[in-house]
Order: structure tokens, then sequence, then C-alpha cells
């Protein structure tokens, strides 16, 4: 059901009352007493009506009768019952970031917390408030008695270190998973497609209706495995079970939806990202895994160098200036400008982010998620921070003049300004930028660092063994490595000792050969030669990649075939994901 239907529901739910209304009567005629009666009492109801939406056209509200709205106890359980009869205030449409409250006390104090809230659980969420009646707000609530089985689901979505153990012990294998998923309640299929995911790294499940089975798979280290295939028959009481604790419309299958579940553990909280789509055979789920521990990373641990690091640093610790990341999806940039921002937040800097969405949820720092469905787009919420007076901007993508031209604007008058931008490599984003329309006067000025950077698998420690790279290729890594700068701060690998390694694939990896992943990376700062060209407002690539070189850049394919010489990847992963020249 598309979102924009709410109304013509309403409409409709208004038809459905009068129609009621009049056929509510008995056909028997054997006591005229009782039929004039009940007559008397649907005209009251309905004079009641008139009047509750007489008073919310007066208080600038909408109007909803509940009697007989279609109100889910997953939506229903987003206001406890207690508070819920306390102030007469219910919860009864949710879908995606759409919430829509009933109240018959719309000037209650709590009414400011309950909004407050939600707000927090649904981050950008569009929360309206409609009036209802007494006697509408009474039959709404008769539905809490439903809610009971949603709570127990709702306390079970635990994952304890006990779990995990035991889940590790019993499900070793993406066989045993299969097996084990066939002897098992939905309660314990759900905890165990999580808890397998947790095993193996994954960072995104997939659940696909086929035909004849429904496909789990998982995406491990950037590539999608294929985890247990379980028959279709058990497929709507899974769907079922995931859209419930993810506050998702059970009977709605013909829409995408989105929703999310928290999942507390021993010593880390997870959020998953749900998202549902309609397809031929039943709909497909992917669930992204968010750990919080994944914003903790450091930049050693990311993959960066010492000296692309002092560097970026060094832009870092300016007061103001741009810091652009570029890539494509699933590269990593968002978790470099969580580093940053871990690097950078402290009780005495103001930090607002703009995302889109909010991934990681941070302490200490205002997250924003913009809503196009309210016109609440990255430039017009980039100008509204501006006033908010921050320190650091983190600005969730750039890809108009709009925004390029206020993120520069703003990083020009004392903020810095993180972001990024979709080119294939660092030496790109000037270019981009100049392509947008923004001014290069500005520009030039406003930029500290650009960041291109892509993520590789890393090797089994395991199940590593050193290999013999055939001639073709060890000449295109020769010649990469002789290209390195003299000025670039890496020490060159001796060509005439060069070892590299491949994983055979064991019990630990999953017989991949890799587990984890780390970013290669590409980092150049602004030096005279590049403002200059940015000044002029019309640049290459290609000119940027010679005046990086000169200036010590070491790319992102020299970067990925030291960490190869060293053991950490390997060169067929270098390949894979960078141009190897």
């Amino acid at each position: 059901m598309p979102i924009q239907r709410i109304e013509d529901l309403i409409a409709q739910n208004k038809q459905t009352q009068t129609t009621t209304t009049s056929k509510h009567l008995p056909d028997d005629d054997s006591n005229p007493a009782i039929k004039l009666q009940e007559k008397m009492h649907d005209i009251e109801l309905l004079k009641l009506e008139e009047v509750c939406q007489e008073q919310a056209a007066e208080l600038g509200l909408e109007y909803i009768n509940l009697k007989g709205f279609p109100v889910g106890p997953e939506v229903l359980s987003l206001i406890p019952e207690e508070q819920a009869r306390r102030i007469e205030t219910v919860v009864f449409f949710k879908i995606g970031g759409q919430i829509r409250i009933a109240t018959c006390q719309p000037d209650n104090a709590d009414m400011n917390d309950i909004i407050a809230r939600i707000q927090h659980d649904f981050p950008g969420a569009s929360v309206e408030i409609y009036l209802t009646s007494t006697h509408s707000m009474e039959e709404v609530l008769k539905l809490y008695k439903n809610i009971a089985r949603v709570r127990h689901i709702e306390t079970n979505v635990n994952l304890t270190k006990e779990d995990l153990e035991r889940f590790q012990r019993e499900l070793p294998t993406f066989k045993d998973l299969e097996d084990k998923l066939m002897q098992v309640n939905m309660t314990e299929k759900f905890a165990m497609i999580v808890s397998m995911s947790l095993n193996v790294g994954s960072s995104d499940i997939h659940i696909e209706a086929e035909e004849h089975n429904v496909v789990v798979r998982y995406r491990v280290d950037g590539l999608l495995q294929v985890a247990a295939k379980i028959p279709a028959s058990i497929w709507p009481k899974l769907i079922a079970r995931i859209k419930t604790i993810s506050g998702l419309k059970i009977n709605i299958d013909s829409v995408p939806q989105d929703g999310r579940i928290t999942i507390a553990m021993d010593n880390d909280k997870m959020d998953i990202r749900v998202s549902t789509m309609p397809t031929a055979w039943g709909e497909s789920v992917v669930m992204r895994l968010l750990k919080s521990s994944s914003v903790g990373l450091t930049f050693e641990q990311l993959g960066l160098r010492a000296s692309a690091f002092k560097r970026l640093k060094h832009e870092m610790e300016k007061p103001q200036g741009m810091i652009i990341t570029t890539g494509p999806t699933g590269s990593g940039k968002t978790t470099t400008l969580y580093a940053i921002l871990n690097t950078l937040n402290k009780p005495d800097t103001k930090i607002i982010t703009l995302e889109n969405p909010i991934e990681y949820r941070m302490v200490g720092i205002a997250q924003s998620q913009i809503d196009h469905s309210k016109d609440y787009t990255f430039g017009k919420g980039l100008r509204a921070i501006l006033r908010q007076d921050p320190n650091v901007i983190m600005v969730g993508e750039i890809r108009d003049m709009e925004t390029g031209e206020t993120a520069v604007q703003a990083a020009l008058t004392g903020h810095l300004v993180l972001s990024t931008i979709h080119t294939n490599d660092a030496a790109g984003a000037i270019p981009r930028f100049l392509s947008m329309g923004v001014p290069g006067f500005l520009l030039a000025p406003a930029m500290n660092a650009m960041i291109g950077q892509r993520l590789v698998r890393k090797l089994c420690p395991s199940c590593k063994e050193e290999i013999t790279l055939d001639l073709e290729t060890m000449e295109r890594v020769k010649k990469l490595i002789t290209a390195i700068p003299d000025n670039s701060g890496e020490p060159i690998p001796d060509l005439a000792t060069l070892k590299f390694y491949e994983g055979k694939g064991c019990d630990k990896c999953n017989h991949l050969g890799y587990k984890g992943r780390i970013g290669i990376y590409e980092i150049f700062t602004k030096n005279p030669e590049i403002e200059a060209l940015t000044l002029s407002g019309n640049v290459s690539e290609y000119q940027m990649k010679e005046i990086t070189h000169r200036a010590g850049m070491l790319n992102m394919a020299q970067d990925g075939i030291l960490k190869a010489v060293e053991g950490v990847t390997s060169v067929a992963e270098v390949l894979r994901v960078t141009v190897f020249d």
C-alpha cells in the first residue's frame, strides 16, 4: 500500500462508518423499542463524530474515526498500553517513515515526550497527529489484548554470548545451517540466520523467495555466498516473523517496506536495517547488519598507512576546509568518515551529520536523516545545519550543484566539512565538483584532502600459502612498484625478493581463502600547483594524477600491491578492485 493512500484509507473508513451505521439495525421487527433505541444510539454516535471533526478543524488537525480501522499490534505497541489509556493516544498507522498518531488529548504534556521518543526510535520519521473521538479511541484500545504475543517476540530478540557460542558449535558450516533450519521453530530460525551471519562476518543477509525454495545468502567480505535453501512453504511464517519484529505491516506485500531491528548482545548492540520488496514468487528481504563496534575502528585497522595518515591528520586538525572521500558504493567511504568523526568527537566540538540513512548512531554527535518525501534534501538540510553553529559537518553525499556549492561555502566560513562524492579515484574529485558547476575560485581555497579507496579481502591467516605469479602479472606488479614516487614516504620492496600469497581455503574461512576486509587508499592534500589548476576551472583527471604523483601520492593499486607483498591480501584481490596498470 503506497504511503500516499493513508488519506484514501481514511476517506474509505469514513464511508464504512456511515454504511455500517445504516446496516447496523436488526431485520427483526418483533421488538420496535429495541430497534428504535439502537437507531437513536447510532445517530448519537454520528453526532459525536461530527462534533469531533469540527473540533479537529478548529485546532488545525486531521480527523480520524478509528472504528473498524486496520491497526496492527506491532504498530499499536509503539505506545505502551498504560500510557495510551491514560492520555487516550495511540499510533494507528506506520509505513516506512510515515507515522500517524490518534489522540483525544492533543494538548496533553505527554504528547511531546511520545513524539520525541518515536522520532528517536525512527530517525527522520514524519509524525502527524490526528484527533479522534472518545468512542473511537475506546474501540481501538480494545486491540491491545492482541499485543501480548508481539511483546513476547520482541523480548526474544536477544543474542547472548552463550547463544553465539552454542550456534558456533551447532553451525560450523552452511550445510549445518540448512539442516538445522528444518528442525527448529520460527523464533529460532531467525536467531540462527542472524547468528550464522555474525559467525561468518557477513554485512548483509539476503532472503529471497523462489518458485520452489527460499534462498538464504550472506554477503561475506563483499561477495554473496549461498548459505541455505529451505522449502517455500516455510516462507509465509518466516517473513511474518521478520516483519513483526522490524515494525512492518504483515499484510502488506505489494509495495516495498523499510524497518529496523535492534539486537542487544553481551558487549555490543547491533541494528539491523530491514528492506522488503515484492518479487515474482513472494518478497525479497535484505537485512543490513550495523554493529556499533564497527564505528570504533582505528585508522590502522582500516588499512591507512602511516605516511598517508600523517598527511590526513594534519588536514583533520584544521578548523575549516573540506575532506572528501571517493569511491563506488560499498568501498568503505562512510566507515572512513566515521573514523574521522570519532577522532574529532570531543566535548568542546559541535558535530552535526546529515545522512541517508543514519547507519550508526554515535554518542555526542547530532545526526539528522534526510526525507525526500518531505522535501528535506541534502542541500536544504545543509543550509539548516549552518544555523546550528557547528564546528564539524558531515554530509552523506554531494551529487548536485546546490549541495556542492553550499558545502564549499560552509568550508570557507569556519567549518570543517566531511563528505563523499562518486568518482573512480581521488584525482577525479576536483573535476567532478567543477563539472557540477561549483566555481573554481571557491573550490580551490576550500579543499583540504581527497581520499580514494576500495576494500579488498584479507587472506585467511590459517590457510594462506606462498604462490608464484605468472610472468605477465609479475611484470605488471614490478612496473607498479617501480612507479612508486621516491617522496611517497614508503619503503620500496626489493624486486628480486618479492613474495606473494593466496588462500587455499579451510574451515575457519568457510573454504574461501579470505577472512575479513581492509582498505586500500590514495590520499592527496592541496598544494600550490593543485590550487592554481583548480582556480583555472579547467582541469582533467589525467592532469590531477600527474600532479599528485609528483607530490608523492601512493595510488590505490600501489597501496594494494604493497599489502599483497606484506601477505595481507592477494594480487588477485587488488586486480579485482583497481585499475591495475
